[in-house]
């Protein structure tokens, strides 16, 4: 890590003297030099000796969310298939290939996809509107509300699973819960402010990378959760593991608390509830920001696209992951608690396996040629799981998909360099905007096609999947080439 991206969290007393009378910020306390860290002089109830950022946040925040995925779904199975009277008959369809499924499974499988789709659609239709007012606002009011608020959020959230699991109750009352969970934010705001943060504090040669080292959080928290939850789940049931969410969510809200230091110097006066976080967002995108005064009409467009690629991608991962545990609960493949904990395990290495791949393809390749490379880790192992039959040709998959997570970084950081210090806000509250509408799409149509094409071809939704990402390819791939054209042109003029 350069010292530049270390300068958001040296002792308070250090950054009074550099944040509070800096010439060249602005009002809001940014910085205006594109390669300067931003820092504020907010100082936490505690300090710490040792260099303190967010991704421990990130990181406890991802592991209650991967902890409690996959078990929901599979308490709405459970739920479902005793209301429905449906006793685990499937296993006459695991032992034999050719053995008609059961209609009932069927009906389970259907209902647990368009419940898994009103939950998912009512917590992240909130969060849609409720994302751009805090990642804005963060610009102004600092990180840390955005860091703490959605986590407590997201621990509500898990108190009224537990409710429900208690007492037995519909599982309608696990809409209410997304929704309170989606009023405070959601993941989605404690993503904003993760990687608004590490915009304030890295310079631009090493964003790429320390974006990344966000997303190995991710993964790093994402396996250790489906390990535990998978052979939880077969030992105790639900109600334990969901109480490790809740506490693991408060946890984040209090390290945020106590520890991380603020990076943007906060305005007393800002105001949460105003249309300026959203005018802020418009602004940007409608004139490509004030980095775009020299680049004209081409620097709008790479911003579009770019965010159009995002959108792609990041729609594709929802959406197929969504997927992931009914297509491995049902026939032919019929896993267990365990098998479907390994696999969903094996799914969040590829966040670690994608970082050391970036780490080492950068030496060579430039950013958009590593970017392809993961699209292309993603596209073969859809189309290995759209065929998958059997255990050993699923977990294929999920090895042909090691280096599939190398796109996203890469995306976020060619947004964040396109962009004035003073607008990484603004940024990535779009951007936190856009991955909440890329759930919504995502769990929309990956959960209406799965049922709809049961009949035809189960895997289908991940071939489909696969086809969309040659989309952001085909965009990455032109933009690089065209910025290698323009840069050639520039060097032989001068």
């Amino acid at each position: 890590m350069d010292e530049s991206d270390t300068a958001a969290i040296l002792p308070g007393d250090v950054l009074g003297a550099t944040s509070t009378a800096d010439p060249m910020s602005d009002s809001s306390g940014r910085k205006a030099e594109a390669d300067v860290p931003t820092t504020g002089s907010v100082r936490p109830p505690f300090t710490c000796s040792l260099p303190v950022s967010v991704e421990p946040v990130l990181f406890l925040s991802m592991f209650s969310l991967a902890l409690q995925a996959p078990l929901a779904t599979q308490y709405l199975w459970d739920r479902i298939s005793e209301d429905l009277g449906y006793n685990g008959t499937k296993r006459s369809g695991c032992s034999n290939g050719s053995v008609t499924p059961d209609p009932l499974q069927k009906e389970v499988e259907t209902l647990t996809a368009h419940w898994s789709l009103y939950i998912n659609l009512g917590g992240f239709s909130v969060g849609l509107l409720v994302v751009p007012f805090l990642g804005s606002w963060s610009d102004l009011a600092g990180r840390r509300p955005v860091l703490i608020l959605p986590n407590l959020g997201l621990a509500l959230q898990a108190g009224v699973y537990l409710v429900v699991m208690y007492l037995k109750l519909p599982v309608l009352y696990f809409l209410v819960g997304r929704v309170l969970s989606g009023l405070s934010g959601d993941f989605n705001a404690v993503l904003a402010g993760c990687f608004s943060y590490v915009a304030d504090t890295s310079d631009r040669r090493s964003r790429t990378f320390r974006v990344a080292v966000l997303e190995a959080c991710l993964g790093l928290s994402g396996m250790l959760a489906s390990i535990i939850g998978g052979q939880w789940r077969r030992a105790q049931g639900y109600i334990n593991p969901f109480w490790l969410v809740l506490a693991t969510n408060l946890a984040a809200a209090l390290y945020a608390y106590l520890f991380v230091r603020e990076s943007v110097l906060p305005d007393p006066s800002a105001k949460l509830l105003t249309t300026r976080h959203h005018k802020a967002v418009w602004h940007l995108y409608s004139t490509g920001g004030s980095s775009s005064e020299g680049g004209g009409r081409f620097h709008r467009c790479k911003l579009w696209l770019y965010t159009l690629c995002f959108f792609l991608v990041v729609t594709v991962h929802f959406g197929s992951r969504e997927l992931y545990v009914l297509y491995e609960l049902s026939s032919p493949l019929c896993w267990g608690p365990a098998l479907i904990g390994y696999g969903s395990a094996a799914q969040h290495l590829a966040y670690l396996s994608s970082l050391l791949g970036l780490k080492l393809m950068q030496r060579c390749l430039e950013d958009s040629w590593v970017a392809l490379v993961g699209l292309a880790s993603n596209i073969t192992g859809l189309v290995v799981f759209s065929v998958a039959n059997t255990t050993q040709l699923m977990f294929t998959g999920y090895g042909l998909c090691f280096l599939f997570m190398a796109a996203t970084p890469v995306l976020r950081s060619k947004l964040s360099k396109l962009v004035d210090p003073s607008e990484q806000g603004a940024l990535f509250a779009s951007v936190a905007c856009v991955e909440s509408l890329c759930f919504l799409v995502g769990s929309g149509v990956f959960n209406s096609l799965y049922p709809a094409t049961l009949h035809f071809m189960k895997g289908f939704p991940f071939l489909f999947a696969a086809i969309i990402l040659f989309i952001p390819g085909g965009i990455i791939g032109t933009l690089q080439c065209l910025d290698q054209r323009r840069d050639h042109r520039d060097s032989t003029a001068s």
